[in-house]
Formats: structure tokens, sequence, C-alpha cells
């Protein structure tokens, strides 16, 4: 189990040493080729490692490399811990990796940086497995450090545009706001524990007290908002979309959002030791869910929608998380990474055929000239929009579910949000594939065309697994279910919480209920029409006014603040200082100038009057 575990993390690590050191004497397709390979050979090895675990008897091993740090109390090894949580998330985020490095090798054909990028993407991958098969948060905090620099790269890959640049800052400046966070969390377990390792610091949350609980679960809170782009720190996410599609798809599905939740479930034993705090993390992600979701019903950019739907969809696994469903907030991650992954890498192939266009009011009608692209995407609408019997209507309904069992308020809220879930993707999908031809002037009178293999081949894949996720954790399916195999890290939460059959199918109908409305109420708005200002709100567009908010009330201020320190503090504080011991410095030379004269007689005479007057005061000692 060790060796094959260890290898599990050093196939990414391998193949960006490759790319990177000898790309520059390989062809495009031999770089793809070692990128997309040590990707699926890692897979191939956390398939390897499930079954391992399955037969071993305890479902938790710890995998050490080596001793790593060793300070005073503090001792930190490299090592790694297989179980249930962290073979699942390896499963998922190789699988999906792999599938779209193959994609990227067709989506990024040409690009002059072309080895960077793909030696970008193994080091993200890389970065995502050190981050959950760390047995410690110091390991984990590598990982969590190591996305978000290629994020940082990823986002801005194209750094010669402004915007991208922008996003790029943007992006690193948020999540290190979050990474606050967890530094906090981990000084106070330190402090009050004496471990960060993950295994030790759970047999001691007994002793932690009630506000030093709450404090460190608002601090993970506080991270989790950074990196999975939650209120008040979710603003980073659209904006990343200025980087290449696969990184979106990326980012979005497999790796970097997906990271909040996982520390979030992972510190399941330190949440339950504060209600309060579960509470505010339910709250965040119920808020943020319904918030994202009405913001994506007015964005006009295909990857906006998307992104924010990827910031309300997060925010229901932290909902789920909120009420203690931890294994409904993975199966949703779960089920999110597969149409998630398809719904980008479906809109990169619609971006690829009008030469890079975006905009929703200029494509339609394009069901015709993609038909792999159409029906595999028509798949991702109908699983994010939670129509049974795909993928998303029984994660979504798991999640909702539960929270019906201890919040009714918020669970109100949820089905409020899959109903725009539902309207915003539909509209999504009518603008994008039904109605008038909007696209000659992009397209420069040519007709769209499909997408290579390497790009056709994961969408069909993704939708394979869209449609057939649901069986991971059906509700009638307990203990060989998703939910049964995690029993072991945080224990059994039965899919559907405490309620009754009869409840469960009433939940149930309510879920439809919530997809067909937002399906209907799409479709008889938007048929015909590809824009409304009626149905399009200039406030939800600008995301909620957030950004002019925090420029307002931060960016402004802080910009004033530096051109005062450079117009009074810097000039006439900082400069006057240092001026003023020069002058001090000067004078004080010019007068020791009067005594250094370098004369010879001045200074016999100086020696003259200096022995006078020691002889004068030793006569006047002895008298």
């Amino acid at each position: 189990m060790a060796h094959v575990a260890t290898l599990i993390v050093l196939f990414p690590l391998a193949g960006f040493l490759l790319v990177l050191l000898n790309g520059r004497n390989m062809s495009e397709k031999q770089i793809g080729a070692v990128g997309t390979g040590a990707v699926a050979a890692s897979f191939l090895v956390s398939l390897i490692s499930f079954f391992m675990l399955l037969s071993h008897s305890s479902r938790e091993v710890t995998v050490r490399l080596f001793d790593w740090l060793s300070v005073g109390t503090l001792h930190v090894p490299a090592a790694l811990l297989v179980d249930p949580l962290s073979i699942t998330m390896s499963l998922f985020v190789t699988g999906i990796s792999a599938l779209i490095h193959l994609y990227s090798m067709g989506y990024m054909h040409g690009e002059k940086d072309y080895r960077k990028f793909f030696s970008y993407l193994n080091l993200f991958v890389f970065s995502m497995l050190v981050l959950v098969l760390a047995n410690n948060l110091v390991l984990t905090f590598v990982g969590w450090e190591g996305v978000g620099l290629c994020s940082y790269w990823l986002i801005s890959y194209y750094f010669d545009r402004d915007s991208a640049a922008s996003a790029g800052k943007k992006a690193f400046i948020y999540n290190r706001v979050g990474d606050l966070g967890l530094l906090i969390a981990m000084f106070l377990l330190f402090n009050h524990t004496g471990t960060l390792t993950y295994l030790d610091v759970f047999s001691k949350t007994g002793t932690l007290s009630p506000t030093i609980a709450t404090l460190t679960v608002l601090a993970l809170l506080l991270a989790a908002t950074g990196k999975s782009a939650q209120i008040p720190l979710f603003n980073w996410l659209p904006d990343a979309m200025e980087g290449p599609t696969p990184v979106s798809a990326l980012i979005h599905a497999a790796t970097m959002v997906t990271a909040g939740v996982y520390l979030l479930v992972r510190m399941s034993p330190v949440l339950a030791m504060s209600s309060s705090g579960r509470m505010s993390i339910a709250v965040i992600g119920g808020a943020t869910a319904f918030v994202a979701a009405t913001i994506a019903t007015s964005q006009k950019d295909i990857k906006k929608v998307l992104a924010f739907s990827t910031v309300s969809q997060i925010g229901y696994m932290v909902l789920a998380v909120g009420v203690g469903a931890y294994s409904a907030a993975i199966f949703l991650m779960i089920s999110h990474a597969f149409f998630k992954a398809l719904l980008f890498l479906g809109s990169g192939s619609v971006i690829h055929s009008l030469n890079g266009e975006q905009d929703l009011r200029l494509m339609g009608g394009l069901k015709k000239y993609l038909p792999l692209t159409f029906p595999t995407f028509l798949v991702g609408w109908l699983t994010i929009s939670g129509v049974p019997p795909f993928a998303g209507f029984w994660s979504k309904g798991d999640v909702l579910t539960n929270v019906f069992e201890h919040n009714k308020p918020l669970w109100a809220l949820g089905v409020l949000t899959a109903i725009l879930t539902a309207y915003y993707m539909s509209r999504l999908f009518v603008l994008t594939f039904r109605g008038t031809e909007r696209f000659r002037e992009v397209t420069q009178g040519h007709d769209p065309h499909e997408s290579p293999w390497v790009m056709t081949a994961p969408l069909i894949v993704l939708a394979v697994l869209s449609v057939l996720g649901g069986v991971l954790d059906l509700p009638w399916v307990h203990h060989n279910s998703l939910a049964g195999f995690l029993e072991p890290t945080f224990g059994y939460v039965a899919a559907g919480g405490h309620a009754g059959t009869l409840a469960q199918w009433g939940l149930a109908l309510v879920d439809v209920a919530a997809a067909v409305l937002g399906l209907l109420a799409a479709f008889s708005i938007w048929r015909g029409v590809t824009s409304s200002a009626r149905y399009e709100s200039a406030f939800l567009e600008h995301v909620w006014r957030w950004d002019d908010f925090y420029d307002a009330t931060i960016g402004r201020p802080l910009a004033r603040a530096a051109q005062f320190s450079d117009d009074v503090v810097e000039a006439q504080v900082i400069d006057g200082a240092v001026g003023a011991v020069a002058l001090g410095v000067a004078r004080s030379g010019e007068g020791l100038r009067k005594v250094q004269s370098g004369f010879v007689r001045h200074y016999a005479l100086a020696t003259v009057l200096g022995l006078a007057v020691i002889v004068v005061y030793l006569v006047a000692r002895v008298g």
C-alpha cells in the first residue's frame, strides 16, 4: 500500500519535471502525451489503492515518507493518510484531470507556451493530491499554497492582456485572505492539542473549550471561503475565466474550489465541537448558493454563467457540511465534477467553433453544427438542472433532504436556488444551441465546426458519468454506497437523513418540480429572444455591485492612504527625517573641520596647551 499510494503523488510531479526540463526537445503531441499520461497513471494507481483499501482491515493507512519538520514540540513528518475520504478525492481529481489534459491537447494546439501550460497543469494536479493525501495540516498547507500558485499562473496565462493579469492577481490576493484563516486554525489547534497531525488532533478534540472550538471552526470557514469562493471572498472566481477554458474546467471541477469543502469535511471532528460554528457554515453556504444563482441569471458570457454556477453549487456543498451531511457534500462534489467539467469543456468546444467568441448574444442555432458537443452539453444541462435520473438529481436531492431535516428556512432557500439553477442553465442552453443563428459575423460567414476527437472524447466520457453517477449513492443503497464507504472517516450518515419514506418521496417531488419550473420559465422567456432588460438585471450582471462595494470601502481608501503616504509621509516625514540627519551630519562636519585644520603648528599648540592643562591639574592636586 505504501509504495502504491506514493505513486499517486509522484506521477504528476514526474510529468511536470519531464515537461519542464525536456519540453524544448519534445513536440506538442509528446508534451501532451506525457502530461496526460502522468495524470492517467496517477488515476490508475488511485484505483489500485482504492481496491487495496477495501481489503484493508482498518481502512486507514499512514504512509510515512521521511522526517520533515522538528522544531521544539512541533514534529511534522512528510506522510500520507490513505483513508476513504482521501482516496475518494484522489480518484475524481485524477480521473477528471486526465480527461481535461486530453482535451487540452486539442484546445491548446498551436499555442506558443504549450510546454509551459502542460507543466503548470501537472504541477496543479500534484499540488491538489498533496493537499488531499497529506496526513497533517502543515503538508496540507503546502498543497493548499501550491494550487493557489498554479491557479495564479494559469489564470494569468495570457498575461499580455491586462484583464488576465489583473484576474490572476485578484485570485492570488483573495486566496491569501483565506490562507490567513487556515493559519489561525493551525495555530489554535497546535496551541491546544500540541499536534497538527489529523488523527492526533481528532483524538484530542474533546480537550477544546467551546470558545476555542468555535474560533477554530470560524477560521476554517474563512479558509474555505477563500479557496472555494464563498461569501465574502467569491469575487475572484468569475474573473478567473480569463484563463484558457481547460483551466476553468480544472479549477472548477477537479481542484482549487473543492479544496475548501474538503478541508471542512476533513476537519469534521472539530466541527462537531461547535454547533454555532456549523450554523455559520450552513448560513454562508446557503446564502452563497442563492446569491450566485441570481447573478448567473443575467450574465452574457457563457463561461461566467458557468463560473457563478460553480460558486452556487459549492455553496450547496458548504451548506451540507454545515448541517453535518458530509457524505452528501462529497456526493455532490463528485457529481459536480462530472457535469461541471462536461459543461466547461462543452463551452470550450462552442468557443472553439466560434473562433473564441464567448458572448451568448452572438451564438444560437449551433445544434446542427456541433453533433457531438450538443448532445453531451444537453446531458450536462439536464444534470445540473436536477432532472431525474441524472446524477445531479440524486446528489442535490441528498443535500436538500438532509438540510430539510435540520433547518427548514435554509431548505426553502436551497429549493429556490434549485429553481434559479434550472432557469439560468436553460437560458444558456437556449441562447447557445437553439433559436436563430447570430454568429455569422463572428465566423466571417463560415459554418461553425465540431472539435477534434481529443476534445469530444472527454465530453462523451463525462456525459456517461453524468448520467450514471447517481448510482454512487442512491437513497435505497446503504453500506455499499459512497456514504457507507466514507463511514470510517466521519461516521455514517444515511442519504436522506432520518426522513421517512413518504417524506423522502415528497421532497424528491419538490426537487423535480423545482427543475421543471426553472426549465419552463427559461424556455417561455428566451425562445426567440437574445436579450431582455426585463429579465436581465444590471444589478445582477454587475455581481450585486460587490466589487464596487469593495472598491469603495477598501480599494479607494487604501489608494488614498497610499497617495497620502507618497505625498506627505514619504516626502515630508521620511524624506524630511533623512534630510535632517544629513543636514546635522554636514553641520557637525563643518564644525569639526575647524579643529582639523591640517597645519602642524596648530596641532603643536594644541598639544602644548593640553600638557599645560594636565600639569596645572596635577600641581593643584599635590598642593
